[in-house]
């Protein structure tokens, strides 16, 4: 029967890690289903879930301890099971544009879930604006949307949300059955 496991790593950023982590879980009869990888400030940053048998999660298990102390890392390992597919939603992806200043991820999260709403994907950038340097925000995220919270409604809701705050934003429904192009809306500044 297979077993997942996720992984979360932190350690300073060096060449090595990756294939480190990845040859353990090889060598011992795991498979790598999905990872998120990325270098932050002078860290690098790992989570990811294996699959494999129970004797392959366990060996795995057992052999981060080792490397946890052999590459000075930071791990959290925990069982898990499948993710299942949420029903009654509707998926739709966000993104958003603006100067960066500090709240914007928490006023955004706190929009969703006082609307119980999930965010499944949530992924952020701060970069120079191109010409004056301005410091800059990005941010996508993918949500779910229960079928009782009408899609329109939410997308006013949320561009008069965002209006407020100065921020441009995209929001698309990613429903592959929903034909019809209603469902694209963004705010031109």
């Amino acid at each position: 029967m297979s077993q997942s496991l996720v992984i979360s790593a932190v350690g300073e950023d060096r060449p090595g890690i990756v294939d480190s982590l990845s040859k353990l879980i090889l060598d011992n009869g795991a498979n790598i289903v999905d990872s998120r990888m990325l270098g932050l400030g002078g860290e690098f940053a790992v989570i990811l879930m294996i699959t494999g048998d129970d004797e392959a999660v366990t060996a795995v298990e057992t052999a981060l301890t080792k490397l946890e102390q052999e590459l000075n890392l930071k791990l959290i390992v925990k069982r898990t099971v499948a993710r299942r597919a949420p029903t009654g939603t509707n998926s739709c992806h966000v993104e958003v544009v603006a100067l960066d200043h500090p709240g914007i991820v928490y006023s955004l999260a706190n929009f969703f879930s006082t609307r119980q709403i999930n965010i499944d994907n949530l992924h952020t950038d701060r970069y120079s604006a191109a010409h004056t340097g301005t410091p800059m925000f990005s941010l996508e995220m993918d949500i779910s949307i229960p079928d009782d919270i009408p899609f329109g409604e939410l997308r006013d809701q949320f561009f008069v949300y965002c209006e407020q705050l100065n921020l441009d934003v995209k929001m698309e429904r990613q429903d592959s059955n929903l034909m019809d192009r209603e469902n694209l809306a963004s705010r031109p500044r």
